[in-house]
């Protein structure tokens, strides 16, 4: 089930195995599994997705830089 989330930070994925590349700041979905955490976002006109271990999403998740919808945050 997907998720609503807002990027508010450097947060970066790798494009296959080449350089990090960064995810745009604004309102995200996120797909999350036992092992991974898919967002999808829309910049302009174009859709894109990525893929990060569920570990990295967790630190982002800790440092606000991905705020989850529905979620308390740091008070």
């Amino acid at each position: 089930m997907s998720q609503q989330a807002l990027i508010r930070g450097e947060v970066n994925f790798r494009a296959g195995d080449g350089m990090l590349m960064p995810v745009p700041n604004g309102p995200v979905d996120i797909e999350i599994t036992d092992d991974s955490v898919t967002i999808g976002w829309i910049e302009g006109a174009n859709p894109g997705s990525a893929a990060i271990t569920r570990d990295e999403f967790e630190r982002y998740v800790r440092e606000g830089k991905i705020r989850v919808e529905g979620e308390s945050g740091q008070g």
